[in-house]
């Protein structure tokens, strides 16, 4: 049984009509994996709770009008202008088989490290989630990454830094292991630096050298005296 559970209704409205499924407060959306896809509807307010926790990484127990079906969310859909979820697109899957699932990236301890405390550098995270397989009860809800080593400006942490949990393997195998997660800089430097690119006087035009090393007024009194 899955830590997540949705209640949803098999539908039958398509089309623009869905519109009007939308409006009564209902999420319409399609199950794929099984013999046949699966149109759907779930109540708003609850869909979204259960998308926030479970995400694209956990799989949910979707009850379809008292029948049971274990998913993975594979797709959300949100209108770009009210930003509300107009589709979900589910995967069915099989409690024993292995499956990929987009998980993301959590990084840890990194107040504790001396980057932090001591030198008082700041933290970039390159990449934010990564994409994993393993069997539905297998799957993480998040891969952490300990940051508390971290100490010079040019320490970094990769992907060979994630410890993965037992019988979870990365999708993606073309993946450079090296590849960078997590890099420090330092924002007292970068704002020195600004300040000093901000006080830098600006060059007149008229001080600018010609090509020949002459100024440019020079270089017209020079041409009028070549045509006399």
């Amino acid at each position: 049984m899955a830590e997540y559970e949705l209640g949803l209704k098999e539908r039958k409205i398509t089309g623009k009509k869905i519109k009007e499924l939308r409006a009564n407060g209902l999420i319409p959306s399609v199950i794929y994996g099984g013999k046949e896809s699966v149109l759907t509807s779930s109540e708003y307010v609850a869909t979204e709770k259960v998308l926030a926790k479970a995400g694209y990484h956990s799989p949910v127990d979707l009850d379809i009008d008292g029948k049971k079906t274990l998913a993975i969310v594979k797709d959300v859909h949100i209108d770009p202008v009210s930003r509300k979820i107009i589709n979900i697109e589910f995967q069915a899957i099989s409690a024993d088989a292995v499956v990929e699932a987009v998980t993301p990236v959590v990084i840890v301890n990194f107040e504790e490290s001396e980057a932090s405390k001591i030198y008082h550098f700041a933290m970039i995270q390159s990449i934010e989630e990564l994409a994993v397989k393993a069997k539905p009860a297998d799957l993480p809800s998040k891969l952490e990454l300990d940051a508390a080593s971290l100490k010079e400006i040019d320490d970094k942490l990769t992907i060979s830094d994630i410890k993965l949990p037992s019988g979870v393997e990365l999708a993606d195998k073309s993946l450079d292991p090296e590849q960078v997660v997590v890099s420090l800089y330092d924002p007292a430097a970068e704002a020195e630096k600004r300040e000093a690119e901000a006080e830098e006087p600006e060059v007149a035009a008229a001080d600018v050298p010609a090509d020949n090393g002459e100024k440019p007024e020079e270089a017209a009194e020079a041409t009028e005296q070549g045509q006399q």
